[in-house]
């Protein structure tokens, strides 16, 4: 069986992505029962797309191959190619790679049967480059209705106290780094 999960740096012990089309990497790994036979961590070449992160991501992850997919939160566009290319789609976060697949074989994660986030709650059309770099000039990216944080699920497993200090951390990280794109986008227009 052949396993995608979103992650952020990737690997075994790296934490399950709290987003899927716009994680910053991807990990699969090949089971055979429960033995992992083959681990391919990927970058994500969508993570920072104008739009459609999370159509293309599911295209990426469909052309792998993969049979299971495990992420947080799955938008409305990248729901529909994963189940009509049959992929079980599994929301789970706050827990490492190896026990998510190994929950799974288990029989402990269990597919969802719709979304997990709302039309227009991913990132928009980005951060508003302008032309000059090739953005889209849309404003600072977060969507239609605002900036979205992680929307609690009742499909994520319990999650322990370091856990979800590690997966907020993470989410922290992401905020950071936009914060810094933005900060700096700002500086070069006051030139």
């Amino acid at each position: 069986m052949k396993f995608c999960i979103a992650t952020t740096q990737g690997g075994l012990d790296d934490q399950v992505s709290p987003v899927f089309g716009r994680c910053p990497t991807f990990t699969f790994v090949d089971t055979e029962g429960k033995e992992i036979k083959n681990v391919e961590v990927v970058q994500n070449e969508f993570a920072t797309a104008m739009g459609g992160a999370g159509i293309q991501a599911a295209q990426f992850v469909v052309n792998k191959g993969a049979n299971v997919v495990i992420a947080g939160n799955y938008g409305p566009n990248a729901y529909p190619i994963l189940t009509q290319a049959k992929v079980d789609i599994v929301s789970v976060y706050g827990i490492n790679v190896k026990d998510a697949v190994m929950k799974y074989i288990d029989g402990n994660l269990k597919p969802i049967t719709q979304p997990t986030t709302p039309m227009f709650g991913g990132r928009g059309m980005g951060i508003g480059r302008g032309m000059r770099r090739g953005g889209g000039g849309m404003g600072i990216g977060r969507g239609m209705w605002g900036i979205t944080g992680i929307s609690p699920n009742t499909t994520a497993t319990a999650q322990t106290r370091e856990q979800e200090i590690n997966m907020l951390e993470n989410y922290m990280k992401q905020l950071e780094q936009q914060l810094n794109e933005i900060k700096k986008r700002i500086d070069e227009l006051k030139k």
